[in-house]
């Protein structure tokens, strides 16, 4: 007799089984209280917008209260142990995202990384398609493009692939600091990258010639123009900022990086901060209200 394919408990064996698609994952942190909720759910409202392909968004916080839960999967901070402060607040927290259990549903899968203070301007998927082998693509630092460091402002890593880069931290973490690299950046291009990271920024020769900074050749940068800082590339020099609206990026470009001061909204209003007894630096910390930062 014939089967009924259609009211069968299980398919044919001729039939091809294809498992649900797997979302990108887009991982975030937020702890202390310079930055509210609203900036994350800014950019997963962005991320959201421009990306052609599923998203899931995890904001792992201190402090849940607030965020779009429509958009975003609020989780605990990660375990950072003996790590004492300010490096526990700075963002040497960062390194808490390699340890080997992040999440049992993350372990193996490539996730990007964003800082909350990202702009989000174009598509993301691109950054998930990039150099797919590579355990760890990474923004080429700006402010030192030959050194081999990258800015961990926007990166991708695979979950639990790479985890002595935790592991190796928490150990000591004052001696990595005192010892070896003075910014998280610096660290994780050192073990990751080909070498070159090391030998320019490590801070004496005994971390020079540790074999864990001799590097992996596991990191690779984004292609120039995916992301951009907005004070490196962007801010118009003086004085003309005074005078002129800086323009907004190429078209090329996917993410806009904000480190240090402005914040995006300050740029937004035309404010740039200064220090408490730094008013002289508004001479040059000034510029003009930013319009295609306010949407």
């Amino acid at each position: 007799m014939a089967v009924n394919h259609f009211f069968s408990l299980s398919p044919p064996s001729h039939f091809l089984y294809y498992p649900p698609m797997q979302k990108n994952l887009l991982l975030t942190l937020k702890w202390g209280t310079r930055y509210g909720p609203e900036l994350v759910n800014r950019l997963a409202e962005a991320a959201h917008k421009h990306t052609t392909t599923p998203l899931q968004i995890i904001c792992f916080t201190d402090d849940p209260t607030g965020l779009n839960t429509n958009l975003i999967e609020a989780r605990p901070l990660p375990a950072f142990p003996n790590v004492p402060e300010p490096f526990a607040s700075k963002p040497w927290r960062k390194l808490s995202l390699w340890q080997k259990n992040l999440g049992g549903d993350l372990t193996g899968r490539p996730a990007l990384v964003l800082d909350i203070d990202l702009i989000v301007m174009s598509d993301l998927t691109p950054f998930f398609t990039f150099e797919p082998t590579k355990p760890f693509a990474v923004w080429r630092n700006p402010t030192k493009p030959h050194s081999g460091v990258g800015n961990t402002s926007a990166f991708r890593f695979v979950v639990g692939a790479h985890p002595e880069v935790f592991d190796h931290y928490i150990a000591n973490p004052l001696g990595v600091y005192e010892n070896d690299f003075k910014i998280e950046q610096e660290y994780i291009s050192a073990i990751l990258g080909d070498g070159t990271a090391t030998k320019a920024t490590a801070r004496t020769a005994t971390a020079k010639q540790n074999p864990l900074y001799q590097g992996k050749n596991a990191q690779v940068f984004w292609p120039e123009g995916w992301v951009l800082s907005f004070k490196e590339d962007l801010l118009l020099p003086w004085p003309r900022r005074l005078f002129q609206v800086t323009p907004p990026p190429p078209p090329t470009c996917k993410v806009i990086a904000f480190h240090g001061k402005p914040d995006p909204e300050e740029a937004a209003a035309g404010i740039w901060p200064t220090k408490k007894g730094q008013k002289w630096k508004k001479i040059y910390k000034s510029l003009r209200p930013i319009p295609w930062l306010q949407g």
